[in-house]
């Protein structure tokens, strides 16, 4: 059987996305610039979705985490949210992770996000001036599993792998090292939602999804693998990074309601579509299976 795609490229703001049209829905293929994230996956990701669609949901609403990147903070913005993240790695980290604290009160969970900035003593420092304020967990706070293994020995807060865990390979060699207690999923990087659950389940490890600044159709394909992961014990990391909401790809954004994401697929708006597309046509790539 012959199954058409019809591909969308778009420039949104500064970013490049390539939507995939297909028989079972909408994928993206988005990789962000400096972000480690094999194109090729991304477009693996994008057509799984368009041509294959996703596993049957287990839940028909998923939790997700406010994100904070620097201040002030606001908050109004954090009020509902289950989990709030902040972004760290600067020199005023210990501010702005009190003021969240202050801002969300004890009863909110608190993680933070170091995207692997830090070398192991810096770590250690930081995660011991940060860990006052009841963290949930830290996520990628040194580059290698190894250094991640190593430093999850030396401290008492949670840590979560993300960059780091790419391929089968890394998902086993996490579990080989007992180098995380969480491990931080996303589709375009991972090559689709069923490779992501398998990195999932090689890892051995609670999972939570999350998205890279995507458009709803982007965030949508974190949203089913959050849906489709046996548990969930974390809040998610989905919604469209900042600024993104404003130059979405449809009039129905994917958008939490008291913190939490309603299970659903996203349609592009043909006007949106047209407002940034590259060419004024678009191409049909076909297939067979």
């Amino acid at each position: 059987m012959t199954l058409g795609v019809r591909e969308h490229r778009l420039r949104i703001a500064d970013r490049s996305v390539c939507l995939l049209e297909g028989p079972a829905g909408w994928g993206e293929c988005s990789p962000l610039r400096g972000y480690p994230c094999d194109p090729a996956a991304a477009w693996r990701a994008a057509e799984e979705a368009a041509r294959r669609g996703w596993p049957a949901p287990l839940r028909t609403a998923v939790p997700v985490n406010a994100l904070v990147t620097r201040g002030p903070v606001v908050a109004a913005a954090l009020a509902g949210y289950p989990a709030v993240k902040v972004k760290v790695g600067g020199p005023r980290d210990v501010e702005l992770v009190a003021a969240v604290r202050d801002a969300v009160g004890p009863h909110v969970a608190l993680r933070v996000d170091a995207n692997g900035a830090w070398d192991l003593d810096t770590a250690v420092a930081a995660i011991g001036r940060l860990a006052r304020f009841d963290l949930e967990l830290i996520e990628q706070p040194v580059e290698s599993l190894e250094d991640l293994a190593r430093l999850r020995r030396w401290v008492e807060v949670p840590v979560a792998a993300d960059e780091c865990v790419r391929s089968p390979d890394d998902a086993r060699r996490l579990r080989a090292l007992d180098a995380a207690d969480v491990l931080v999923l996303k589709v375009q990087p991972a090559g689709g939602v069923r490779a992501a659950l398998e990195l999932a389940d090689l890892a051995g490890v609670p999972a939570l999804a999350s998205s890279m600044y995507e458009t709803s159709v982007g965030v949508a394909a974190g949203l089913a693998l959050a849906a489709a992961l046996p548990e969930l014990p974390y809040a998610c990391g989905l919604a469209p990074g900042p600024g993104r909401a404003a130059h979405d790809v449809t009039r129905q954004p994917l958008v939490p309601t008291d913190g939490m994401l309603t299970v659903r697929p996203v349609t592009p708006d043909p006007e949106l579509l047209a407002r940034y597309s590259l060419s004024p046509a678009a191409s049909i790539h076909e297939a067979t299976s």
